[in-house]
């Protein structure tokens, strides 16, 4: 299943956007349902995000409301009837791995990869059930909600406990991590300083709310030709050495580290291919 290390959302309210947010770069586009729709155009929001996916389904994704509000069984039924799915489904304020086996069972084999978000501490309590699920693709980060929950500001320092506690629960179901958005618009240095370190902190995409944001998570994200060069030399290296640990160019080559090498390198060709 393609991970996408760039997403970008768009309203669904704003049909006259998804074209020029297609056009943004982003490895996936993601028409908003949920937060960025007010309650009384939910209905024309649903409406023209299937109108859009019928037309040109690759690429696209769709935020649905909370699976426990009534807009969430709306756009579930909606989707049921729907002839033509979204490539991936994100879920939002997901609190337990029931919710995901509504979705799955109400769409049954046409489900598309579902991406739950982690908005609340019970989310994050359930987070290794949640993301261990079998339609699981990726697990969000919802910082912005999270933030609400806890009091704080959406910073990076207030959310670093919550987000370690969701990398380890998606390294052990084996499922990657995608982080909130960086809101502050205007903020290029602060944009890139926060998706450097989300991407060091293990997570493998970060979503965005603006098509300028997709240049600098591109970068952070997406491995380098520099980087990809390195890891098939040492992959390399490695492999004409025996597989045993050697001394490569200043470093000590052994499994753990040609285990992340051979990572990168798959995802660049994910990224490349997709």
């Amino acid at each position: 299943m393609f991970t996408p290390c760039s997403l970008l959302f768009v309203p669904g309210s704003r049909p006259d956007r998804f074209a020029k947010a297609k056009a943004g770069g982003a490895d996936l586009t993601v028409i908003d349902l949920e937060d960025a729709v007010a309650v009384d155009g939910k209905q024309a929001a649903r409406a023209a995000a299937l109108a859009q996916i019928a037309q040109d389904g690759a690429g696209w994704a769709i935020r649905v409301n909370g699976v426990a509000t009534a807009a969430g069984i709306a756009d579930l039924a909606a989707l049921v009837d729907a002839a033509v799915l979204p490539d991936m489904m994100l879920v939002p304020m997901v609190e337990n791995a029931a919710e995901l086996g509504v979705i799955a069972g109400a769409l049954g084999e046409r489900c598309p990869a579902l991406v739950p978000l982690i908005e609340t501490p019970r989310g994050l309590r359930h987070a290794l059930d949640i993301a261990g699920h079998s339609r699981t693709a990726a697990v969000m980060f919802g910082g912005g909600d999270f933030s609400g929950e806890l009091g704080v500001e959406l910073a990076w320092e207030p959310l670093l406990a919550a987000r370690q506690q969701l990398i380890l629960a998606c390294a052990e179901a084996r499922k990657p991590a995608i982080d909130v958005p960086f809101v502050r618009l205007d903020d290029d240095a602060g944009l890139a300083e926060e998706a450097a370190c989300a991407r060091a902190l293990g997570f493998a995409a970060k979503a965005a709310i603006h098509p300028r944001q997709i240049p600098a998570i591109r970068a952070a994200f997406a491995p380098s030709p520099a980087q990809v060069e390195e890891a098939r030399a040492a992959v390399q290296a490695y492999a004409e050495g025996g597989e045993q640990a050697i001394r490569f160019q200043g470093k000590m080559l052994e499994a753990p580290i040609i285990k992340h090498y051979r990572a990168l390198i798959a995802r660049h060709e994910e990224l490349t291919n997709a």
